[in-house]
C-alpha cells in the first residue's frame, strides 16, 4: 500500500502577530510567509498591522517599513525600486508581481497575503532560490552568435528587423511568468519555462544572429519546449506586459516550417 505524507516542516503554521503602533489611524494587515530552511521550525504566517500613513504606496514600501520599524528579521530581495531589476518579484494576494510596482491599495480587503514565488525552493522568507531558473536561461545561450567576421564598426540592422525584437528584449528575468506556469511546476527540471523560451525566440529572430539552425536543434525536445500548453498564466502576470506564450508558439511554428 502506498503511504503518502507531507515532507518534514511542510505544514505552514500560524506565526506571530505584530500590532500597529498606538495612535495609528489607517492600518492594513499583511500576512507574510516566514521560513528558514536551515532552522528546525515549520513555515509560518506572521501578521503585521501596518500604519499606512507611515509608509509609501507600494508593497515594497510596506516590507521596508516592516523591516525597519517592526521586524528586522524579515528577509526579501530588492534593488532598483523602479520595476527594472526584477529582484522583488513575489506572490502578492495570490498573484506573481513586483513588490516595487504593485500598490498596496491594489490588493482588495483588509488583509494581504505575501509569499515567495511559487514552486521555487526558499532561501529564507520571501527569497526564492533561482539557481535553476538562471541555469535554464543560460542554456539557451543568450548572446549573438555569428560566423561572419566581425565588422569594424557594428553589426547593422534595419529598423524593420529591430522592431521584431520589441516585446521580447524588455524581459527583466523576474521569474514571475515561469513560476506561475503549471507546466513548469510539474516539469521544472526539464521544461525551460516561459522566460527562457521568450529569450530563445528573441535570438532566433535577431537578423544579426547566424546560429538559427543550432538554436532550433537545441529546442526540439519533448520537454524543453513542448510542455507549454498555452495556459497563458505567463502573459497575465508579466509586469512588463509581455507575452511569452506567443513567443513560444512562434518557436514551435519555426520548427514546423523548417521541416515543411
Amino acid at each position: 500500500m502506498v503511504e503518502l505524507a507531507l515532507p518534514k516542516n511542510s505544514r505552514v503554521q500560524k506565526g506571530r502577530h505584530w500590532p500597529a503602533p498606538e495612535g495609528a489611524k489607517r492600518t492594513k494587515t499583511f500576512r507574510v510567509y516566514r521560513y528558514d530552511p536551515e532552522g528546525t521550525e515549520n513555515p509560518r504566517w506572521d501578521t503585521y498591522e501596518v500604519d499606512l500613513d507611515a509608509c509609501g504606496p507600494m508593497v515594497l514600501d510596506v516590507l521596508i517599513h516592516i523591516k525597519n520599524t517592526m521586524d528586522p528579521t524579515l528577509a526579501f530581495r530588492r534593488s532598483c525600486r523602479e520595476g527594472v531589476c526584477g529582484s522583488c518579484a513575489m506572490n502578492i494576494g495570490g498573484r506573481n508581481t513586483l513588490a516595487c510596482t504593485h500598490g498596496w491599495e491594489e490588493a482588495p480587503g483588509r488583509e494581504v497575503a505575501i509569499s515567495p514565488l511559487p514552486h521555487m525552493p526558499v532561501v529564507k522568507d520571501l527569497v526564492p532560490d533561482l539557481t535553476m531558473f538562471y541555469a535554464q536561461y543560460a542554456s539557451i545561450e543568450p548572446w549573438l552568435q555569428t560566423a561572419t567576421p566581425e565588422p569594424q564598426t557594428e553589426w547593422k540592422q534595419s529598423p524593420e528587423d529591430r522592431e521584431k525584437l520589441d516585446g521580447l528584449y524588455e524581459c527583466i528575468l523576474c521569474a514571475c511568468c515561469t513560476t506561475s506556469c503549471p507546466s513548469y511546476w510539474w516539469n521544472g527540471d526539464k521544461y525551460l519555462g516561459p522566460a527562457a523560451l521568450l529569450h530563445a525566440y528573441r535570438w532566433l529572430i535577431d537578423s544579426r544572429d547566424e546560429a538559427t539552425g543550432d538554436r532550433l536543434d537545441a529546442l526540439e525536445d519533448p520537454f524543453k519546449l513542448y510542455r507549454c500548453h498555452t495556459i497563458m498564466n505567463c502573459a497575465q502576470v508579466c509586469p512588463k506586459g509581455l507575452n511569452p506564450a506567443k513567443a513560444i508558439a512562434e518557436v514551435k511554428k519555426m520548427l514546423v516550417e523548417r521541416v515543411v
